[in-house]
């Protein structure tokens, strides 16, 4: 499962409502690519189709899709969103994170 914080959730909500995109016909996907200082990145879209193999879940009304790779690394991940004095955006709350850089963006297993 991934799950989503109640602030990412606030969020992500705003985000569609500016592009004006229906969460009953869009989905967040989420998914780890090679990169970063790290080794594996972190990236975030808003899609409407489904791939063969997507892994897919719903957390607080949200629905939340993820490729079967990357869903290997992401496994019990929370999705956060800050927007304190120390930085404002996503991160991930990563339990199977070995190390991760001080940007929050990549991380390596």
């Amino acid at each position: 499962m991934i799950f989503i914080s109640d602030k990412a959730k606030e969020r992500v909500i705003n985000l569609m409502e500016e592009k004006n995109l229906s969460p009953a016909e869009f989905f967040l996907r989420v998914s780890v690519q090679s990169g970063g200082c790290s080794g594996l990145s972190y990236k975030m879209d808003f899609e409407n189709e489904l791939k063969p193999k997507d892994q897919e879940f719903e957390d607080k009304g949200i629905k939340i899709v993820t490729d079967l790779k990357s869903f290997l690394y992401l496994v019990n991940t929370t999705l956060e969103f800050s927007d304190g004095l120390n930085g404002k955006g996503f991160y991930f709350n990563n339990p199977n994170a070995s190390r991760s850089c001080a940007c929050g963006e990549s991380f390596s297993v």
